[in-house]
């Protein structure tokens, strides 16, 4: 029996079954029997089925298995074939021929069957959008009213009550969503769903609420940073050696290169600092290989000289170590020059490239004018030149003989495909710049669409993994390295990640920083990476963040709310505890005599004892928060007042205020007097304060300045202001507490960063000064700011504590 299963095993393998599939299989005999039955009728309709078999094929051929696996299914062979030859593509096209062979139990009619099961209609991506905008206006008001409630049954009727049920639903999804958003603009406090007391659940269903979190936690685990590449998108990517290839010799050479490794690479563009959204991909790329024991490169994608500069190239670098990962090696797309030269002739030679002499405007016309216009697309008038005269046109732009915009190269693609990424895109131009590493060595650059999918199969990439704004993309990277028959990698597509309430244009940006309405690209109210360091954000924290979110191909709008409370979670965990008091009074015990000392053991977490303990000064002088006191008392007020007693955290004895002294100046409080209660029963107090005791001759308190940061905006899409972006910003984003002071137990936490150790920021350098993290008792988590000095400690709120229900 054994020997059966591993047989069988291996024969699913070949196949492509993913080995979870497999595993389920084998553990159901019916749905085994079932699966080997179904592919004994593929190869009996096909005769290629020996190797691997399109990913997509695998999962219908797989969903028809499991619905015959009970009840024999009329003409099953039929569907089977179906599938083989292309005829059923989608999900939802096999469900119909199912749903249509048990209806039909005679002989199938293909009139019929092609008719219930969608086969032969199709939709590009322009008519998707189009198809998507009349449904949305014919019911515009409605979804007006309601907003973003809407937004997961629209995408569900539009396909369950049009002909868009046979379109491809990340293509329906995305104009959905890319509708909702012209219309509505991103989601904002109207769109979150505020639980009132009306929303109380009834009691039974409380109780069995409460059985199912014994299995199901309430929230994810915020250390576990992983679990994004066992399931869903990144957990169904294909084998290595799995990407089809123009020659099989190809696929071998390939894997005898990687060893059959996973490899993969993060091509960022030097010309900017990375921001959220590249923590994904990082995160996506990185960590897919580090999961899978494989590789990934660094490769610097510079070929625009005119916008790159080395600060970028250092920083990029950085923040990949910041966030974990050691590259394989680091690359630049400008290693590659001669040998992208070098396939650009071979390009031209196998008439597959030309040059091209005609303005953008002229290029703009020949792919149809402007969008919406639907004009008719033509060919270039110097398409079909000799390939001769391309050959020498292409090295007299190599040779300087031509100023920018007075030549291209083009790839002599598909004029009359529905797919705009093949219409002839350009391959090479001319730049009069410098380039930072081949100085003037170059007076021609190849671009984006000729440089990524070359780069990518010199260094054997094995999943070309990117975001969706690339689908289009594909065939012609596909074309490409199709047409020089070279090793061709799969492209394979994700969601980006967006944060709503905030800006991440580069040139937005910048007139922030410029105008002074932020210190500098790394201003912790900004939402670069280097700003979210400088804040004190962990990088574990914004991998779980990544990794709660989860990979889909779904482009994910996200409230920055969300990102805090992933950090907040993930901070609670994980960084130990002080006392920090943002305006301190201070307090005098009358009763105790000036030399009175007492060392408090304070843990740095309570119940953890893992994180160990420091000695507080407890003297006859201490210090409370300014909130805490109120020259008169109610009944509803638990903190300090005159003749109230009130605990103090780990101090054995109340203390009672016996009055106060006023600043003449500005009649603010700034001494109060008190009892320390050590003479009289112990009666435990309704509320215990923080406080921080005057002992200088021990350095307590140790004063810092504690800058508390808010969002930089005032609504959630700061470029619907009437009034421009600038218009949108919170005059409130950011206070500054210039005498806040902090208990002693920070020199230990200083002495033992990075809080948490299990950090990529411990890289045997010296740890930055945002790794001495910690939390402010009921204020928020802090951080050091990189501006402190041996004088002057400088501390960022990183996020703030949960909400409290009240302050008394």
């Amino acid at each position: 029996m054994a020997d059966d299963t591993e047989a069988i095993t291996a024969r699913l393998s070949t196949l492509g079954f993913a080995d979870k599939t497999i595993k389920d299989a084998i553990k159901n005999q019916k749905h085994l029997t079932s699966l080997l039955s179904v592919i004994d009728e593929a190869s009996s309709t096909s005769d290629d089925v020996a190797g691997e078999l399109p990913r997509d094929q695998l999962v219908h051929l797989n969903a028809l298995a499991v619905a015959s696996k009970d009840t024999p299914l009329p003409n099953r062979s039929y569907i089977t074939a179906a599938i083989r030859d292309g005829r059923l593509r989608s999900s939802v096209q096999v469900e119909a021929a199912i749903k249509y062979a048990k209806e039909t139990p005679g002989e199938i009619k293909p009139d019929g069957f092609n008719k219930a099961a969608g086969v032969g209609i199709e939709f590009t991506k322009d008519q998707v959008v189009e198809r998507v905008k009349e449904y949305i206006l014919e019911r515009k008001e409605e979804i007006e009213e309601q907003r973003y409630k809407l937004l997961g049954s629209t995408i569900a009727n539009v396909k369950a009550t049009t002909d868009l049920k046979w379109a491809n639903a990340l293509d329906v999804k995305q104009a959905v969503d890319a509708e909702f958003l012209s219309l509505l603009g991103p989601k904002d406090e109207r769109d979150v769903i505020k639980k009132g007391k009306g929303d109380a659940k009834p009691a039974k269903e409380k109780v069995e609420k409460k059985k199912q979190a014994v299995d199901t936690p309430a929230e994810p685990d915020p250390l576990n940073s992983t679990s994004m590449f066992e399931e869903g998108f990144l957990g169904a990517l294909h084998k290595p050696g799995g990407n089809p290839q123009i020659k099989t010799t190809l696929r071998d050479e390939h894997l005898k290169a990687t060893g059959g490794k996973v490899f993969t690479r993060f091509p960022p563009e030097p010309n900017g600092y990375l921001h959220i959204g590249h923590s994904k991909a990082i995160a996506v790329n990185f960590g897919y290989a580090r999961y899978n024991n494989g590789c990934c490169y660094l490769r610097y994608d510079d070929t625009n000289p005119e916008a790159e500069e080395e600060k970028y190239f250092t920083s990029i670098k950085e923040i990949v170590e910041w966030l974990g990962f050691k590259p394989y090696k680091i690359t630049y797309s400008s290693d590659h020059f001669q040998r992208l030269y070098d396939l650009a002739e071979d390009l031209i030679k196998r008439d597959k490239g030309y040059v091209c002499h005609c303005t953008a405007d002229e290029i703009h016309k020949q792919r149809g004018g402007k969008e919406g216009e639907a004009g008719e697309r033509y060919e270039c008038v110097h398409r079909n030149r000799p390939i001769e005269e391309s050959l020498a046109e292409f090295r007299n732009m190599r040779d300087g003989k031509y100023k920018p915009k007075e030549a291209l190269l083009r790839m002599k693609q598909d004029m009359k495909s529905g797919n705009p990424q093949m219409w002839d895109l350009t391959a090479y131009r001319v730049l009069d710049a410098e380039h930072h590493r081949t100085g003037a060595d170059w007076k021609i650059y190849p671009t984006y669409d000729f440089t990524h999918c070359l780069c990518d199969s010199f260094e054997n990439i094995t999943h070309s993994l990117c975001t969706t704004e690339f689908i289009t993309a594909r065939e012609s990277y596909d074309w490409l390295c199709d047409a020089l028959e070279i090793y061709k990698p799969r492209q394979s597509e994700y969601g980006r990640l967006n944060l709503t309430g905030t800006i991440m244009s580069k040139r937005k940006i910048a007139k922030l920083v410029n105008e002074g309405h932020v210190r500098d690209w790394d201003d912790p109210r900004l939402y670069t990476l280097v700003a979210i360091r400088r804040r004190g954000v962990p990088p574990g924290a914004i991998l779980s963040f990544v990794n709660e979110l989860g990979v889909t191909t779904a482009t994910t709008y996200i409230m920055t709310t969300r990102f805090e409370q992933s950090v907040r979670r993930y901070l609670e965990q994980t960084v130990p505890r002080l006392s920090l008091i943002l305006d301190p009074i201070l307090v005098v015990l009358e009763n105790l005599p000036e030399d009175h000392y007492e060392e408090i053991s304070v843990p740095f977490k309570p119940n953890d004892p893992k994180m160990g303990e420091h000695k507080v000064a407890f003297t006859n002088k201490f210090y409370i928060d300014r909130s805490d006191f109120r020259e008169v008392d109610s009944k509803d007020y638990f903190r300090m007042a005159p003749g109230k007693s009130v605990g103090l955290l780990r101090v054995p004895h109340t203390v009672k205020v016996t009055g106060f002294v006023k600043d003449e100046e500005t009649g603010k409080v700034k001494e109060i007097r008190a009892k320390y209660e050590n003479d009289v029963e112990f009666k435990k107090p309704k509320t215990y304060l923080q406080w921080i005791g005057h002992a200088p001759e021990k350095g307590s308190p140790v004063k810092v300045e504690a800058r508390l940061f808010n969002q930089l905006f005032l609504s959630e899409n700061p470029e619907s202001n009437p009034n421009g972006f600038l218009a949108d910003i919170n005059p409130n984003s950011e206070e500054i507490y210039g005498d806040a002071i902090i208990d002693t137990g920070f020199h230990e936490v200083r002495r033992r960063a990075p809080w948490p150790a299990a950090e990529g920021e411990r890289n045997g350098e010296e740890v930055g000064l945002e790794t001495v993290r910690f939390q402010g008792l009921r204020v928020g988590y802090f951080a050091m700011d990189r501006e402190s000095t041996d004088e002057k400690i400088v501390l960022n709120r990183i996020v703030t504590l949960k909400e409290d229900g009240g302050k008394n």
